[in-house]
């Protein structure tokens, strides 16, 4: 796989990759674009199937944050790291103490945050190596997800209020793919509203748990997509609106958290094909990098 030739690299300023050998350490740090300020945006940590995996969602992630950043208002600029590896098992401190040193090497180009498959913790050691690092708990704003979550709940609010012509989600039936920090939030804020779910990952804990608390009707994964319903809410991974899923969908509105849920922008015009109502993912889900923006502008101010 070439980078420049790369689909999926759309002009990006840097792409650089890291290796610790003591702690096995392998990042990549792509920025994308700096236009408005330094490139602010999550660490994922995953066991990709292969570097081009990686490089791919390195890619795709770090661009949308140039466009959830400058929509939002933000001072800043589109950036995004993954880190190989198991999350389970390879995220020690030794490895995102070493991670934070490939932070800090960017000089303040790049200010890393939590993401799928880090947390909190996890980020705070990375910052014994470098300032630049947003959504700490000590003197910082912490999980950004509970934020996350309650931006993309009052996104569904507004797309139910545009497609369906009511500010009402009580008894709604809304299909959500996925139960992390932010999924799970979701449904919360969901229940809360008077809304019916329906919902699956592959924790089947977090599926349990969504259960009890919700009331909400557990599918397998694979079936998520052919549910009856109002709204379909993407809360995991990407790219999962390609050319055979778009066809399964029977809802009115896809609005979710998950990052890049388009596989290729041309599957925008094909949901709107099917009269389904998109509400862009880095529109509605930027409610975390805005809470801890903040920190970030302190991050700046250091480097200054």
């Amino acid at each position: 796989m070439t980078i420049f030739n790369s689909n999926e690299f759309y002009d990006h300023e840097s792409v650089l990759f890291f290796k610790d050998r003591t702690t096995g350490l392998k990042a990549i740090i792509a920025i994308h674009d700096t236009t408005l300020g330094p490139a602010l945006g999550g660490t994922r940590m995953w066991n990709y199937a292969s570097e081009e995996e990686a490089i791919t969602d390195v890619l795709r992630l770090s661009k949308g944050m140039t466009y959830k950043s400058s929509l939002a208002g933000l001072n800043l600029g589109g950036g995004k790291s993954v880190i190989i590896g198991d999350p389970q098992q390879d995220g020690t401190e030794a490895l995102f103490r070493a991670f934070g040193k490939a932070v800090h090497r960017l000089n303040g180009n790049y200010i890393a945050a939590e993401d799928v498959g880090t947390t909190v913790q996890r980020m705070e050691w990375a910052r014994k190596s470098t300032p630049y690092i947003s959504g700490i708990s000590e003197g910082g704003a912490g999980d950004p997800s509970p934020a996350t979550s309650f931006g993309v709940f009052n996104g569904i609010t507004a797309a139910v209020k545009y497609k369906l012509k009511t500010d009402s989600l009580r008894g709604l039936t809304i299909a959500v793919q996925g139960l992390g920090n932010v999924g799970m939030g979701l449904c919360g804020y969901l229940h809360e509203a008077g809304a019916k779910l329906i919902v699956t990952d592959i924790n089947r804990q977090s599926v349990q748990k969504a259960q009890e608390l919700f009331g909400a009707t557990a599918v397998e994964p694979e079936h998520i997509l052919d549910q009856d319903a109002d709204i379909f809410a993407p809360c995991a991974l990407g790219a999962v609106l390609n050319d055979a899923s778009i066809p399964r969908l029977k809802v009115q509105i896809v609005a979710g958290a998950a990052n890049n849920q388009l596989e290729k922008p041309r599957h925008g015009k094909a949901l709107r094909d099917l009269n389904i109502l998109y509400a862009p993912d880095y529109a509605i889900n930027a409610g975390g990098i805005i809470l801890i923006s903040n920190e970030a502008q302190t991050s700046i101010a250091k480097k200054r």
